[in-house]
């Protein structure tokens, strides 16, 4: 049986830092959350910005080196229960950037050098390997997800509806409510809440999108493939 298609962990954490607006960073001597302050540089290095008055940036200019610890929470961007996708947590050394590019007068750079990182997702935990990072590729879908299913959730209910028929009809027994909770590259998935507990199922599209721009197509597809299915989905 062949595996179905899933992103590997290390693309989920880049995507993760492609998408998350901030992220919280501790040091043995302070922790601060960061808001629009990091970036993944082309060869895989996290990249923060601190305002050079800031604690953080004085600690850095006069220890050159510190440990540091950085957390990330992904949270679904609709309405859905157990709202947190995964979470993330990358530990390494922060020193100073040496990209005179990307500094300004009024921030000082820092790059950590990632010695290991985890992802933490309702089925498991996984250790990502600093090489792993490094070669991984964000989704092409990481920065619109949000905003593509949100515009799913609020302005085409139909097509969830439409989206349920590709469910096999064992796994909807009970169900009371569903709502698609991720979307990349891979295909949606969709999150079938019950009385007690919830269960996600992937919809993989025919073939993988290596662009944005293409996913509207791919949605089109699922929902031709939808519509062939003369079943509906029963409560």
């Amino acid at each position: 049986m062949s595996r179905k298609p899933d992103p590997e962990p290390a693309e989920r954490l880049r995507s993760l830092l492609v998408a998350a607006s901030s992220l919280r960073l501790r040091t043995p001597g302070h922790h601060a959350d960061l808001v629009g302050r990091h970036h993944v540089d082309d060869t895989g290095r996290l990249m923060l910005e601190f305002p050079n008055g800031s604690c953080l940036a004085q600690e850095l200019l006069h220890q050159g080196e510190l440990v540091a610890m950085i957390e990330l929470t992904d949270v679904a961007p609709v309405a859905v229960r157990n709202r947190v996708r995964c979470r993330a947590t990358l530990t390494g050394w922060l020193s100073s950037g040496d990209d005179p590019a990307v500094t300004s007068g009024a921030e000082q750079l820092a790059v950590l050098d990632l010695a290991a990182a985890e992802l933490v997702e309702p089925h498991g935990a996984t250790d990502i390997g600093p090489a792993d990072f490094a070669s991984a590729r964000p989704d092409p879908l990481a920065v619109a997800e949000a905003e593509l299913l949100c515009h799913l959730v609020d302005g085409h209910p139909q097509a969830i509806e439409s989206l349920s028929r590709l469910v096999p009809p064992h796994r909807l027994h009970g169900v009371r409510r569903i709502q698609p909770v991720r979307l990349d590259r891979f295909g949606v998935v969709l999150r079938l809440e019950f009385a007690s507990h919830d269960r996600d199922v992937r919809l993989p599209f025919a073939n993988p999108l290596e662009q944005a721009h293409q996913a509207a197509e791919r949605m089109r597809e699922l929902l031709a493939r939808a519509g062939r299915c003369r079943r509906s989905i029963g409560h």
